[in-house]
């Protein structure tokens, strides 16, 4: 590994990685709270005794876990976006070959 692929390696691809997995950290438990809101916002829509107050306010948390869930899929596509970009400059910079004078 020269040198170039060893900067495009560490500035490029671990952060990719990185920003990548962290982003996919906070989105599973977010998603879960999203599946759980969801399922109350339906028992709630379903049951005669709701007011339209509370479903106003299920609603609305449901929609903050659903804008969460999406904000953090965003961040772990990009991340494996730079990641790509990364291993793809590193597989496709030229090879240093050493010339041997045939004189």
């Amino acid at each position: 590994m020269n040198l170039r692929q060893a900067i495009l390696l560490l500035f490029i691809v671990l952060p990719g990685c990185a920003a990548s997995a962290l982003s996919a950290y906070y989105l599973l438990p977010e998603w879960v709270a999203l599946e759980r809101h969801h399922t109350y916002y339906q028992k709630l829509s379903q049951s005669p005794s709701s007011t339209l107050r509370d479903l106003s306010i299920a609603q609305a948390a449901e929609n903050r876990h659903r804008i969460n869930c999406f904000a953090e899929g965003v961040g772990v596509l990009l991340g494996g976006g730079i990641a790509a970009i990364g291993i793809h400059g590193i597989c496709t910079l030229p090879q240093k070959t050493s010339r041997i004078d045939r004189n």
